[in-house]
C-alpha cells in the first residue's frame, strides 16, 4: 500500500501548474483556470488536447473566447461581453450528459427516481442502489481507467450475485455513500454531478471490493512492493 500525504499532493499540483503555465500560453489567451491542478484531476474532467491546438490559436482558426452567456446571430454568435457578431458556420453546443437523469427515467416509481437523483454517489460500492437492491450499475463511476473500475465492480457484483456474500443493512449502506459522496466532492468540482473514483480513492476502492469478496487486499508478492510499487490492474487479474 503506498500513502499520499496532503504535503506531497500539494508539491506534486503546484510544480503541475508551473509546468503547464510554462508549457502552454494560458495567460497570453486569459485561460488559466481558477481552480487547481488537483481539483481538475480529482474531478476525473482533465481534458486532452490536439498537439496542433495552440497553433490552430496562433493562426485564428481556434478563437478562444470567456464569457457567462451567449446567442445566436443571423451570421453566427454574440457573446455578452462583446457586441460585435462572430461569424460561424457550425456551433457545437457541447451539454454534457445528465447520467443521473438517465437512470433515474428507467423506473416509473418516482420513490425510485428519487432514490437516484440528488446524490452523485447514490450506489453503494458503485454498484447497487441500498434502496434497490434488485438491480445494479456498472459504469456509473469515473476513474483514471473507466475499464479497470468496471472489471472491479463486475467481479465484486459476480461475487454477491454467486452467494458468498451478503449485503449490509440499509442503513449502513446509505451511511457508507454519504461518506464516499463527500469525500470524491472534497477536491471535485461543486457543480460535478458524476461520481469519480480519482487516484486519491482507487485503492481504497479496490480494498473495500476485496475484502467484501474476501480475498486479501495486499496483492502484491512481499512487503516492499506492497510499500513501493505502484497498484496496476494486473494485481487483481487473478480475483
Amino acid at each position: 500500500m503506498i500513502f499520499i500525504y496532503p504535503e506531497q499532493i500539494w508539491i506534486f499540483s503546484t510544480l503541475m501548474q508551473i509546468y503547464l503555465k510554462w508549457i502552454y500560453p494560458l495567460k497570453k489567451y486569459n485561460m488559466i483556470p481558477k481552480h487547481s491542478f488537483i481539483t481538475e484531476v480529482a474531478s476525473c474532467m482533465l481534458p486532452v488536447l490536439p498537439p496542433t491546438f495552440y497553433k490552430r490559436v496562433e493562426e485564428g482558426s481556434i478563437v478562444l473566447k470567456n464569457s457567462q452567456n451567449f446567442h445566436f446571430s443571423q451570421n453566427g454568435i454574440i457573446l455578452d461581453d462583446d457586441p460585435t457578431p462572430i461569424e460561424t458556420d457550425i456551433v457545437i453546443f457541447a451539454t454534457g450528459f445528465r447520467t443521473d437523469e438517465k437512470l433515474a427515467n428507467i423506473f416509473k416509481s418516482t420513490f425510485f427516481q428519487d432514490c437516484i437523483l440528488g446524490s452523485s454517489a447514490p450506489f453503494y460500492r458503485e454498484c447497487i442502489h441500498p434502496r434497490i437492491p434488485q438491480v445494479a450499475m456498472l459504469g456509473y463511476s469515473e476513474s483514471r481507467a473507466n475499464l479497470f473500475t468496471t472489471e472491479m465492480k463486475s467481479k465484486w457484483l459476480a461475487h454477491f450475485m454467486a452467494g458468498n456474500m451478503k449485503l449490509p443493512t440499509i442503513a449502513a449502506m446509505e451511511e457508507d455513500t454519504i461518506k464516499w459522496e463527500m469525500s470524491m466532492r472534497k477536491y471535485a468540482f461543486k457543480s460535478y454531478k458524476r461520481s469519480c473514483i480519482s487516484f486519491l480513492l482507487q485503492i481504497h476502492s479496490n480494498d473495500l471490493l476485496c475484502n467484501d469478496m474476501g480475498i486479501n487486499p495486499r496483492r502484491k508478492s512481499w512487503f516492499l512492493p506492497e510499500l513501493f510499487v505502484p497498484y496496476v490492474p494486473s494485481d487483481y487479474a487473478n480475483l
